[in-house]
């Protein structure tokens, strides 16, 4: 059994003249980000590796996450091919992990994180929102098999609020 956890990073802010890759989180994407991890930790364990897109927005809502989970930095591997917008790269990084890992957790991006939420969840999903989170069960013992899996949970941030 593997289990997915994909969280897209917290609402950014567009009021700085910086890269996309550099775009920092506004003060709600923070809040929205804790009030997620601490609803997650009520009902589920945390993962056991986490990895993060480097961008700013992402890597600074997987820290906050972390953070309010209590989880070291030493379970944190910051990947490059996380930085995607259409899916393609996410899906073949979590296919190449390595199986002795059942419980992950990737932040990122959208439109790769909805398209991933509804290619391989049982639930279909609008559009998943900044600091939404998506769980996934796969009934398979290595990561290259993935397919359709279960929703286990979806957390949106505005039905915390």
């Amino acid at each position: 059994m593997k289990k997915l956890v994909l969280m897209r990073h917290g609402k950014s802010s567009w009021e700085y003249d910086v890269e996309d890759f550099e775009r920092p989180l506004k003060k709600r994407g923070v809040k929205d980000t804790r009030k997620v991890a601490t609803r997650y930790a009520k009902t589920h364990s945390f993962p056991e590796h986490i990895f993060s897109s480097p961008a700013n927005r992402a890597l600074t809502t997987c820290k906050n996450f972390m953070d309010e989970g209590g989880i070291s930095e030493n379970r944190l591997t910051v990947v490059d091919q996380l930085y995607d917008f259409g899916g393609n790269s996410v899906v073949s990084y979590i296919k190449s992990l390595d199986d002795k890992l059942d419980h992950v957790m990737v932040f990122g991006h959208n439109h790769a994180f909805t398209s991933i939420a509804n290619i391989f969840g049982s639930q279909f999903i609008d559009n998943l929102p900044t600091a939404g989170l998506v769980v996934i069960n796969f009934n398979v013992a290595s990561w290259k098999d993935i397919d359709k899996g279960t929703t286990e949970l979806v957390i949106i941030p505005k039905t915390l609020r």
